[in-house]
């Protein structure tokens, strides 16, 4: 696609751990981009930089950037944001970066001003409390290798416990070596490889999806997203009555589930948004919004 942008120009990028959604916004058109999840806790500088260069290589416009939005997994404080920030500045040399949470990112693209609980629940999980301009709460997020409930990870590591240890049903097992048919030696040399396990262990998440009538599957799926309530959202503030949002796949294919959840507690659903890049692309070339970061 060849871009006619004006000089003014802004980049929106929404990051998870396993996938990059970005929106080059020009005066006249809107160009989007999928490159794979960029994570400081996971990626060192010259990673992103080298990842992301090869992403954009040759496009034209890149010296007409001017701000680049930029909300990741991991992004939690200012040295981890650095690194993001300082890869982006050797490919974007006129723009203004600005690097956040995802977590602000999913608060501005569910909420926009106005106050609510805001969930996260894709390849990890998270959430805060936002009051309209920012994120004012957080229930700490240990990660996926003591929490991350309720996400894709933590849903693949309840199968697989219950594959291992002979808890899963005839019929569920029949389809889970359909499914797998690399079988235990192929989960293991995943899981205690070299390379992160989150994304790996999320990726058993279309088995959910696809069985998700299955009593089994029912019970994994509600318990997951029970804990997750309970654990981190009904800590916060006025979870009565705020509504909760919730931003990520997990979340917006299994929003029945955990909106039986909420309610069980006299809580409130709010949206349910697989994708948030175009709700932000949206709230940061707002004509009423000033961006402060």
């Amino acid at each position: 696609m060849h871009l006619q942008f004006l000089e003014v120009m802004m980049i929106v990028v929404d990051s998870g751990s396993s996938k990059a959604d970005w929106r080059i916004i020009g005066d006249q058109e809107t160009h989007s981009v999928s490159t794979m999840g960029f994570n400081p806790v996971f990626h060192s500088e010259e990673y992103i930089y080298t990842e992301v260069s090869k992403a954009f290589d040759n496009k034209p416009y890149l010296d007409q950037v001017l701000q680049v939005f930029f909300y990741c997994a991991g992004g939690w404080d200012a040295r981890r944001k650095g690194v993001v920030k300082s890869a982006l500045s050797r490919i974007f040399t006129r723009a203004e970066i600005l690097v956040d949470h995802d977590l602000l990112g999913a608060a501005r693209a569910a909420a926009g001003r106005d106050a609510g609980i805001v969930c996260i629940l894709g390849t990890g999980s998270n959430s805060c409390l936002y009051d309209g301009d920012e994120v004012i709460d957080n229930v700490t997020n240990l990660g996926y290798l003591l929490g991350d409930e309720g996400s894709g990870t933590f849903l693949g590591k309840k199968l697989i416990r219950a594959y291992f240890y002979r808890e899963l049903p005839h019929d569920l097992q029949e389809l889970f070596d359909k499914f797998n048919p690399g079988g235990k030696s192929a989960i293991l040399d995943k899981v205690y490889g070299k390379e992160p396990s989150n994304v790996y262990l999320a990726s058993f998440v279309p088995f959910f999806a696809e069985h998700r009538n299955h009593p089994f599957i029912q019970k994994l799926l509600y318990t997951s997203f029970e804990e997750f309530i309970d654990r981190h959202v009904r800590k916060y503030k006025n979870h009565i009555s705020l509504p909760v949002h919730f931003i990520g796949s997990v979340a917006f294919h299994f929003q029945e589930v955990i909106s039986v959840v909420l309610e069980e507690r006299a809580m409130r659903p709010g949206i349910f948004i697989q994708k948030p890049i175009d709700n932000l692309a949206t709230f940061h070339t707002s004509s009423s919004s000033t961006l402060v970061n």
